[in-house]
């Protein structure tokens, strides 16, 4: 049991070590997208827009944490910034799955909440999740900004997202680390400059 510990935890902390190696030398186009969800967010917050994300599973779980950062505080005491999670409102969720598919039950909140500017950020492992793909779309026509953080080298959704910021791993676990570290750097920028 014990060698099984051992070897699991080396593993896995071998591989988080490996991808942060790998982030430092994001590919190009995933770091302008990066600096660019940055500066748009920025300029979206100052100018009364809001960010919007959506995920599933522990990326819907990452969507609420970098939710709640934004509103509350990440490091330091400030003013409130406009964040929401589409993750978290039970009743719409499971009346649009059942009143209408799953796979719109982030395009429906996303049509009924989205402005023009404001800012959407679909998180994913796969970057194939028909309800992401379909909330983006939504999104894009309504003159939001779309941006994701997915792995699986973007999946459907970069085709989707105007910016994508694709994280180099196949590997769920390793590449939800890398997203809710990537969004707490992006925190951390919002948060002094805003």
């Amino acid at each position: 049991m014990i060698k099984h510990i051992n070897l699991t935890f080396n593993k896995e902390i071998s591989q988080i070590i490996d991808l942060f190696e790998n982030l430092k030398k994001l590919d190009q186009k995933s770091y302008f997208n990066f600096v660019k969800l940055c500066k748009e967010t920025i300029k979206a917050l100052k100018n009364g827009k809001k960010i919007i994300f959506f995920g599933n599973g522990g990326s819907a779980a990452d969507c609420q944490h970098l939710a709640a950062e934004l509103v509350g505080k990440y490091k330091k005491k400030r003013k409130a910034l406009a964040a929401i999670a589409l993750t978290t409102d039970t009743s719409i969720l499971t009346s649009v799955g059942n009143d209408y598919n799953f796979s719109e039950i982030f395009s429906r909140q996303v049509e009924a909440i989205g402005k023009r500017g404001d800012i959407a950020i679909a998180i994913t492992t796969s970057g194939n999740s028909k309800n992401l793909i379909a909330a983006t779309k939504v999104a894009n026509k309504k003159g939001l900004i779309t941006f994701c953080f997915s792995g699986n080298n973007g999946g459907t959704l970069k085709k989707s997202s105007n910016y994508s910021i694709i994280i180099p791993s196949n590997i769920t676990s390793i590449t939800q680390v890398a997203e809710i570290a990537l969004g707490q750097i992006f925190c951390e920028i919002i948060e002094n400059n805003c």
